[in-house]
Parts: structure tokens; sequence; C-alpha cells
């Protein structure tokens, strides 16, 4: 993209990765200021604003772009979506409301100045996932579960400080949460099909997010990824959550789609009745699960 502004700055994931030597997926943007206000000024193409959180998409060089404001949150209601306030706050105050130190780095879009207040780079060569404040999980316990993806996509490790905050979290948790975003965490965690995020799910006691009355089913995050083997379908994520299914979880707390309530239907079916021809692969392979367990 070639909008250059002293102001504008490539942030949190897109610079994590340069450092991580890794392709990005998204590109992130943030102004140091009020972005609606600077899009409208240079006269850019905005396609949708949101003044609530100060954000504007724009198209450029043939693409749609967000833009973020510097801004600040709070959590008035802990667990769900946070206020904002502050728009057009310092680069570092936005800096300082991100997940970890590794999200809160920026880049200058004109010189390429890496602004890294939180020593997120340090804690990228040391391989390390710490939060910015010790109310970071009570704040947004979905922070959990991303903590959990990034350490199997990166190989990466909470800190000491990080490691208690998350377990002090766990055995004390405020269930009126947001669990929209919990379903986020948990596609973009599962889908990557690894074993250890689902049996670190469970060391770490993160299932527990799940609800009061879950327990951990006795299958492993190898017997999983064997189950599902070569398949090719949409929902690699929900072989990993529905074990939990069979031991207190109902899927329902995380707003299932028609097409997931359909298969765990064809499941229960399959209790009393073999796969035919028009069984969902996903039935089968989630039957296997059950007699694995």
């Amino acid at each position: 993209m070639l909008i250059k502004d002293k102001n504008l700055y490539f942030i949190g994931g897109i610079v994590r990765d340069e450092f991580l030597n890794t392709k990005s997926i998204d590109t992130d943007f943030c102004y140091e200021g009020d972005a609606i206000s600077y899009a409208q000024q240079k006269g850019f193409n905005i396609i949708k604003t949101n003044p609530d959180f100060g954000t504007v998409r724009i198209s450029a060089d043939g693409k749609e772009v967000d833009i973020a404001s510097t801004r600040t949150e709070t959590y008035p209601q802990k667990g769900h979506l946070p206020r904002v306030e502050n728009i057009g706050c310092s680069l570092e105050e936005d800096l300082k409301r991100r997940d970890f130190t590794i999200n809160a780095i920026a880049k200058r879009t004109t010189d390429g100045e890496v602004i890294d207040s939180y020593n997120g780079i340090g804690d990228i060569k040391s391989k390390t996932l710490r939060v910015l404040h010790k109310d970071s999980f009570i704040d947004d316990p979905t922070r959990i579960i991303r903590g959990l993806k990034f350490s199997v996509r990166f190989g990466f490790n909470l800190s000491q400080e990080t490691q208690e905050f998350q377990e002090e979290y766990l055995n004390n948790i405020n269930y009126d949460m947001s669990y929209h975003r919990i379903r986020k965490e948990l596609i973009e965690t599962f889908s990557l099909n690894k074993p250890e995020a689902y049996d670190k799910f469970i060391e770490q006691g993160i299932y527990k997010l799940l609800g009061e009355n879950v327990k951990p089913p006795q299958i492993s995050g190898e017997d999983i990824y064997n189950a599902i083997g070569n398949t090719t379908t949409n929902y690699i994520w929900l072989f990993y959550i529905v074990p939990f299914v069979f031991s207190g979880f109902s899927l329902d707390t995380i707003y299932p789609s028609k097409a997931e309530k359909r298969i765990i239907e064809w499941v229960h079916k399959l209790k009393t009745q073999k796969p035919t021809h028009n069984t969902p692969v996903e039935s089968i392979i989630i039957k296997r699960l059950i007699d694995y367990a």
C-alpha cells in the first residue's frame, strides 16, 4: 500500500510477523489521531466508517484498507465488549490496550521507525507471551484462548507472571462473558488442526471457560487428529470441541450455525444407526471420536 503519513503506522500482527520473518495475512493500520477525520481531509475513497470505534475503511491501490484511530478502552462490564474512550490519544496509550506485548508494536509508514514501548521485540526474541497489565484476562478472557493460539502457531510460552494471571482467572471465572467472542477464538485456534492446542486446552484448564460443569474428555489431541485424517472440511475446529459436548458442554453456548447443529444431530442418530450415504462426513468423524473415547 502506498499511503504514507508521519502519523500513520503499521501495527499489530503485520509488525510482529515481520520480526518473526513470516508472511502476515492482514495489514492493520493505526492513525495517531482521528482516523475518520484524516481520511476525510485526505479525500480518500471512504467505504464506511464506525464513529463509535473511530475506524474507517477506504479503497486504496485497488484494495480495501481499514484504518483505526488511536484510542483507549475500558471494560465497565468485564468479559464483554469494551467501551471506547479518548479517540485520538497518543500511540503509546493505544498500544497499552492490546492483548500481548508481541502485538503492541508499531512501525511508521513514512520512515519505518519502530515504536516498541513495551518490549514486544524482546519477547518475540525470547518466544514469550506477556500481557500488558494484571487485569488483562479479567477484562477479556478470550485473550486466554488467543494466547493458546499464538503459543501453538509460534512456539511461544507464557511468561511466569502471565501464567499466574491466567491460572488465577481460571480458578475464579466470571461466566458472564461474550461467548460470541469465545466462539471466534475457538474457531481460529482449533482450525489450526494442531493436537497440542487441544492438549494444552485441557492441561492448562482453559476448557473451564466452556462452562462450570464441563469435564475434560478422555481423549487426546492425537486421537482427534488421527480420526480427522485427510478429511477436507470447514469444520475441523468442531471436531476438537465435540468431545466436550459429550462431557457437559452445550454447543448452544457458542451460538452454533444450522449446519453445526445438524452435524451434532446426526451424531446422536449414529448412536443407534449405521452411517448411510446421506450421513455427512463430519458426523462420521465425530462418531469415530465417540468410539475412541
